[in-house]
């Protein structure tokens, strides 16, 4: 059978399973998409729809591909080789999302929603309602469910940060600073000079407090008289 041939095959071939499976998917990926865009996410409400939709639909090409097609000698059909590059091709649209300012990395989350909805997109496709189902619900528990439960926790976690802090005066000034972020439940892992001026010093440090805290202490550092500076990353 001639490519052509088979590909008008695929297409005139009535086939309302499959326009069942793209149905089901397009839901599921919207259930997925709706709470990103609620959360002002780029990848949103359509986005989430259409790559479900589009993992759904190559994942029944390919293995409609393998079922027709009828190599000539020992030659093999591989029903996943299409399906395959769905996931290489997910991990660069979901690098799209990703961004790193100033040592904070944003994004992870809506990656890791958009390589889950192309699974459950690949699920649908071969028929796996059930399984499709279940994960988008796993998917929408820990979307909506986890954040509550991570403020909860939030004054139990530790965060390692920087502190770029210009003082006036001289060395002296140093101790005094390691003494305000200590008082306030931080630890110092270190302190380095970075300049010094004739009445300044430019200070980095790095500590280790509670998340909530660090706002709190940098409000602390700039009312302090000998702080003319503070900036944290």
């Amino acid at each position: 059978m001639s490519v052509f041939a088979l590909f008008v095959q695929i297409v005139t071939e009535p086939n309302h399973e499959g326009a069942l499976r793209l149905a089901v998917a397009a839901v599921l990926g919207g259930l997925v998409g709706l709470d990103r865009e609620t959360a002002g996410k780029p990848a949103g409400l359509r986005t989430n729809m259409l790559i479900c939709v589009g993992a759904a639909l190559l994942t029944q090409i390919s293995v409609s591909i393998a079922r027709t097609w009828d190599p000539p000698g020992p030659a093999i059909a591989d029903p996943g080789r299409v399906a395959a590059q769905i996931v290489s091709g997910i991990g660069f649209l979901g690098a799209g999302t990703i961004l790193r300012t100033k040592g904070d990395v944003r994004g992870l989350t809506t990656a890791a929603s958009i390589w889950v909805v192309a699974a459950i997109g690949m699920a649908v496709g071969v028929g796996g309602y059930f399984l499709a189902v279940a994960t988008t619900c796993i998917v929408l528990l820990t979307l909506i469910a986890l954040p509550w439960l991570e403020r909860r926790l939030e004054p139990f976690t530790t965060e390692d940060r920087t502190l770029r802090v210009l003082l006036s005066g001289g060395d002296d000034r140093v101790d005094r600073l390691k003494s305000i972020i200590e008082d306030k439940g931080f630890r110092a892992r270190s302190m380095d000079i970075s300049e010094r001026g004739e009445d300044e010093l430019a200070v980095t440090i790095h500590a280790t407090g509670r998340t909530r805290d660090w706002n709190r202490l940098v409000q602390t550092l700039i009312g302090d008289e000998t702080v003319r500076r503070v900036a944290l990353e």
